[in-house]
């Protein structure tokens, strides 16, 4: 199978002093999936950039307007987190296209990553959660579009529970949804999926990978035509906002673990990088990098 990961110099913007995202995180893990050669150059592409019709498909069509234009409140962007600047719009065109660039190419080859993405918090009226477009959403809609007899699932395994991805796609035919998070971890009122999984406070390896393991039939029974992997790697041990007690040897076995079934049914994938939060960061970029060696090792 033909790798293609999908990263722009877009992901990274500027943000206030002492700001709590670690928006630098995607250079380094560029620069580190390079230096592990992991990843080599012929592997990484320039995504498109977002379409304003596929982002009205999962959002309300004032709200995409006024985030492009710069007019949006000052109230949502306090619910998303980032002050409003035409590097973030360039960003989020960017990583909601590489979203979009990975689930086609997956389709196509088997195998496709975007290194940003899985942003599941954003509602169909406004961002929130350092989410402004819900990427998951969009690529869901748009292939939908493009075939709706197509059989989608979105397989999050984010430390957060995708309110985002519930509240938006709830109903679509050929559409589900599953989700394994921190039962008590953000969002507080959870928006409930196809399928959704709490996790309690210091969950460890062993019982994560059970149940990870276990939803794997559930994910076959529904014959999908793609999954939508939504890979965080926040519920490691020293993870700021985690709250789960998982090892990176752990997260590598839930890696291993998903992909592995996926590639022997042939079913095609296109990883989201979702959240990633560790002190230090380095820590969250070590896992990142867990999740392609563990692609490499079953695609390629």
């Amino acid at each position: 199978m033909t790798l293609r990961v999908f990263y722009s110099d877009n992901y990274s913007v500027d943000l206030p002093q002492g700001h709590r995202f670690p928006m630098h995180k995607y250079r380094l893990l560029r620069e580190s999936l390079l230096g592990a050669k992991i990843l080599d150059e012929t592997h990484l592409h320039a995504p498109s950039a977002a379409r304003v019709e596929d982002l009205d498909r999962a959002h309300d069509a004032a709200y995409v307007r006024a985030f492009l234009d710069g007019s949006v409140s000052q109230r949502i962007m306090r619910r998303i987190g980032f002050p409003w600047s035409q590097g973030l719009v360039d960003r989020i065109l960017s990583t909601v296209g590489g979203a979009v660039d990975s689930a086609d190419w997956a389709l196509q080859h088997g195998i496709a990553g975007n290194l940003a993405g899985g942003t599941h918090h954003a509602m169909r009226e406004a961002g929130e959660g350092f989410c402004v477009f819900n990427d998951l959403a969009v690529v869901t809609l748009r292939l939908k579009s493009q075939n709706p007899d197509l059989r989608i699932v979105i397989l999050d395994l984010d430390v957060h529970q995708g309110n985002g991805n519930a509240a938006i796609l709830d109903g679509i035919p050929g559409v589900f949804v599953l989700s394994v998070h921190g039962e008590r971890n953000y969002p507080f009122e959870k928006v409930g999926s196809g399928l959704d999984i709490g996790l309690p406070d210091g969950t460890q390896d062993a019982a994560y990978l059970r149940i990870v393991r276990a939803l794997l039939p559930i994910v076959l029974r529904f014959r999908p035509d793609i999954v939508l992997y939504q890979a965080g790697v926040d519920g490691l041990h020293s993870d700021s906002l985690g709250r789960l007690h998982l090892t990176h040897k752990g997260l590598m076995q839930r890696d291993e673990c998903v992909l592995s079934f996926l590639n022997a049914h042939e079913i095609p994938v296109s990883l989201a990088l979702g959240g990633g939060y560790a002190k230090p960061i380095t820590d969250s970029i070590e896992a990142h990098l867990g999740t392609y060696r563990v692609v490499r090792s079953v695609y390629v």
